[in-house]
């Protein structure tokens, strides 16, 4: 099992409030990615969780028990950190048995957990090196292996990409990926890649300024968003927005369309514009048109757009594409939306 629950829980720092009350239910067996700005108090929570930090009031319950003020190594959790914590001076072996040898098992069940722990990652080449010995994938992957070997109900991961570059950013997300789904245990996996989000969780938790602004699938929170926060932080290129002249008894005061919902053209369109910069990316193109009331817009195109620099466009996105966000940033539905126009 390794379902938890977080009921009306906060932290403070003194008088600041770092984290404000909070209800989460994260599953047994999902993995759940708590995404969002620096500080916004994603790998605060994180800690919570693991009793590294203090809860200031509410409730963390694991697996259905009250593990507030349980002690960290009795939570039964397993944590992946940013810096990889490997002891220098042992070999991957070692790192890898430190928590058994910690938990006084035998010899025959450490060398059997190593192996399957090793296996499982592809470490088996590298078990007598050190940690100076290997790429910043190969370390993180001997960390992942020491959480392993624990078999705990749920593996907290804090941005245990950010020291990676680009490829083997995405290698390893691909990694964890496979990892969840054969072991099938609950990792809850802070970043604040909106690209990682996506692309790993089950669910994600959007955090802004310490409170959870929406929780649903990727899918949910891209087509969904219940305001301008979310919209603007899920899908890459960020969604464009445009503030537009107030109309009486409609309260859009913004609309939001993604890049790859723009259409351009030369002959007619809703906006006009001047196009900028245009990045080549060899699938896909993307240019940034400067429209009429001074606004940019980035529009996703072919990555044989023969579009150039300089040239006059118009642009179209279908109505249904088009978010439309009040003065308080949240999302008016459509539906909503039909009913103030024909007020």
């Amino acid at each position: 099992m390794g379902s938890i629950t977080l009921k009306q829980v906060t932290k403070s720092f003194g008088k600041v409030n770092v984290i404000k009350p909070i209800d989460l239910e994260i599953k047994d067996g999902e993995f759940i990615v708590f995404v969002g700005p620096s500080g916004c108090g994603k790998s605060t929570l994180l800690r919570m969780i693991a009793g590294l930090e203090d809860t200031t009031s509410g409730t963390i319950e694991i697996d259905g028990q009250d593990a507030t003020d349980t002690p960290p190594a009795k939570r039964g959790l397993a944590m992946v950190f940013q810096s990889y914590a490997l002891y220098p001076h042992m070999t991957v072996r070692n790192n890898i048995a430190f928590p058994l040898k910690q938990a006084k098992l035998s010899p025959e069940e450490i060398d059997k957990k190593i192996a399957n722990a090793a296996k499982i990652l592809n470490l088996d080449t590298y078990l007598d090196r050190k940690p100076g010995q290997l790429s910043g994938g190969q370390r993180q992957r001997v960390a992942i292996g020491r959480a392993i070997v624990r078999q705990p109900s749920a593996f907290l991961f804090d941005e245990p990409l950010s020291n990676l570059d680009a490829s083997l950013r995405v290698n390893m997300r691909l990694e964890i990926s496979e990892l969840h789904k054969s072991l099938a245990t609950t990792m809850v996996y802070v970043t604040h890649d909106q690209v990682e989000a996506m692309t790993m969780a089950d669910r994600i938790a959007v955090f802004n300024a310490g409170i959870i602004e929406q929780v649903g699938t990727p899918l949910e929170l891209y087509n969904k968003p219940v305001n301008q926060f979310v919209a603007g932080f899920i899908g890459s290129p960020k969604m464009n927005f445009m503030s537009v002249k107030p109309v009486e008894n409609d309260p859009t005061v913004t609309i939001g369309v993604r890049p790859e919902h723009l259409v351009i053209t030369k002959d007619s369109g809703k906006w006009h514009g001047t196009v900028g910069v245009i990045e080549h990316l060899g699938s896909e193109t993307f240019l940034h048109v400067h429209i009429d009331n001074g606004e940019t817009l980035t529009v996703r195109a072919d990555g044989n757009c023969d579009i150039q620099y300089g040239d006059k466009v118009y642009l179209n996105a279908s109505p249904d594409k088009v978010l439309h966000f009040d003065a308080k940033g949240l999302t008016l539905s459509l539906a909503a939306k039909d009913t103030l126009m024909s007020a």
